[in-house]
């Protein structure tokens, strides 16, 4: 007897050479979530424990091939992006998901954990007209947030604003990370009617590598399940913060968070 296919999630996202954050993440929560991961790499990064040494973007053409290999043949319940490097790449993905029917969750990265940039300055636009639009739900963090509309958060009180902010651009929803405040860890989803608080006890870990391609990967694993855009939001905070309690050293600067920690629960 062949199984049925688990549900099917695709990132679209770079590759992190130190396997913390990026591709590599988002499939590592693919499966640890039970859904099947498919990629379509975006950019190359030389990358570790300290920081990006290197960033080299691909092409367009191959770009579009391996979306359109992936969805034509095996189809997506679920879409997440994440570093998407220039504005042609931004523009290509976001007409590649406006014809695609499933719910797509947006990362707007924009630098990486050590603050290094991953988006071009001059892709903001293409982020602001082009993709945002098409999201189901955006996950930024306090600095993409101020990047794209130019709020600045300085407080738990502050995060309304910068979810109207955000869903002035066009998501459906918007989940505003506030890990960098002080205090628990609280986000707020909100899709400008209906807003839930997520909060969590903040841990004593600095090895965090990758919470926010986690994050947004779960939210998608959860809505290729079929969990509404809440539930999936809930539950992906569950996972990123026994990934984060969990997070070990790895080389000499900041490690990941364990992707398996399910599997030891």
């Amino acid at each position: 007897m062949t199984r049925q296919a688990p549900p099917r999630v695709l990132t679209v996202a770079g590759s992190d050479s130190g396997g913390g954050a990026g591709i590599q993440a988002d499939l590592k929560t693919m499966l640890a979530l039970g859904v099947h991961g498919m990629s379509v790499i975006t950019a190359v990064t030389a990358q570790n424990s300290l920081g990006v040494q290197g960033a080299w973007e691909l092409p367009v053409e191959a770009v579009r091939a391996q979306y359109r290999s992936v969805v034509d043949d095996i189809g997506v319940q679920a879409v997440k992006t994440g570093m998407l490097a220039s504005a042609e790449l931004v523009e290509t993905v976001a007409e590649l998901l406006s014809g695609t029917d499933a719910p797509v969750v947006v990362d707007p990265v924009g630098v990486s954990k050590h603050g290094d940039s991953l988006l071009a300055a001059s892709a903001l636009d293409s982020v602001r007209k082009r993709l945002l639009p098409v999201a189901t739900v955006a996950t930024p963090n306090l600095d993409e947030v101020a990047q794209l509309t130019g709020v600045r958060t300085q407080s738990e009180s502050d995060l309304r604003r910068a979810a109207e902010a955000v869903l002035a651009l066009g998501p459906r929803w918007a989940l505003i990370k506030g890990g960098h405040l002080e205090g628990d860890a609280v986000d707020l989803l909100t899709d400008g009617t209906e807003t839930h608080w997520l909060r969590a006890p903040r841990l004593d870990n600095r090895h965090t590598h990758g919470t926010g391609c986690t994050l947004a990967s779960a939210i998608a694993a959860g809505l290729a399940k079929g969990l509404s855009v809440p539930e999936a939001a809930s539950a992906a905070k569950d996972y990123v913060t026994g990934a984060i309690a969990e997070g070990f050293a790895l080389g000499g600067g900041i490690g990941p968070v364990d992707h398996a920690w399910v599997w030891r629960a």
